[in-house]
């Protein structure tokens, strides 16, 4: 089946998207999109949006299934980068990777020694979230002889790692606090003044869920405050704007939101993504919709 794209017209050209509208019958959306009610209510002949990425919080999932439209997202095949890219930028922060490839690029070496850096082996890993790459986070850091506690919606008695009913519980027991929640109203602010001051002075931030998961100007100030010793992140909550307050600091590992960014992991979400559209348009059951 051939199809016809039309890209971010809506953003680019209100005027032609307002004549193209009527005849949309999907969308293929990025797993950091915007698909809200109203957008979705311009489209009358909507029958399915495909998102690029496991997140979907910002589709509006209840409007789609209001209108009987099937939203699908691309679970699984971007696991394990997203877990690797938590533990890299663990190891980053703890470290001081990136500060030391700064050090030595900047000629410093000759002129004296870097700060040392944290034991990451040994240490107490506690995870936000514990669903399909939180798992796969721990069983990362049970490599490196880490101790592993969560907090989650729910506990998950098949596990073997202790739970923590809210995040500020979580964060008194451990050296990282490892944040993969879903995005969305739900979550948004967890990671505030509370539990980054229970998190300690000794103790780093990482975030690879979503930007707006950790309070932002909360985590700036207790970083200027010495509350906790770093963070690391590969989301914001204003991508692709990064406060200068977090740029310019030395104790923040920052990345561009590459947590699933291989060649081989976006092009399996890509086929993903593609074959839940071939397999509407073709009349058969989805590859992956997003739970009810």
């Amino acid at each position: 089946m051939a199809y016809v794209v039309h890209d971010r017209v809506h953003q680019s050209d209100p005027v032609a998207f307002a004549a193209l509208a009527p005849r949309i019958r999907a969308v293929a959306a990025s797993g950091e999109a915007k698909v809200p009610r109203a957008l979705i209510d311009q489209m009358p002949a909507l029958e399915i949006i495909s998102v690029f990425g496991v997140g979907y919080d910002g589709i509006d999932v209840q409007a789609a299934r209001e209108r009987g439209v099937p939203v699908t997202n691309t679970p699984d095949v971007l696991t394990d980068d997203v877990a690797d890219m938590g533990m890299g930028l663990l190891l980053a922060v703890a470290r001081r990777i990136a500060q030391a490839d700064r050090f030595v690029r900047a000629g410093e070496w000759s002129h004296g020694r870097m700060v040392l850096g944290r034991k990451v082996s040994g240490a107490r890993l506690g995870i936000v979230g514990l669903g399909r790459i939180g798992l796969a986070i721990a069983r990362r850091a049970e490599g490196f002889g880490m101790s592993v506690a969560y907090t989650a919606r729910h506990e998950k008695p098949a596990t073997a790692f202790r739970y923590y009913p809210t995040p500020q519980a979580l964060a008194v027991q451990v050296d990282f606090l490892m944040v993969i929640t879903p995005g969305g109203d739900a979550t948004r602010g967890l990671i505030n003044e509370q539990v980054l001051t229970a998190l300690g002075p000794q103790g780093y931030l990482i975030n690879v869920a979503r930007g707006s998961v950790v309070d932002q100007g909360a985590l700036i100030r207790a970083l200027d405050q010495g509350l906790i010793a770093g963070a690391a992140l590969d989301v914001f909550e204003n991508e692709p704007r990064v406060p200068a307050e977090l740029c310019a600091r030395d104790d923040v590992v920052l990345t561009p939101h590459v947590g699933s960014a291989t060649w081989q992991t976006r092009r399996a979400m890509a086929d993903l993504a593609f074959g839940n559209l071939q397999a509407h348009f073709a009349g058969q059951p989805l590859l992956t919709p997003v739970p009810q």
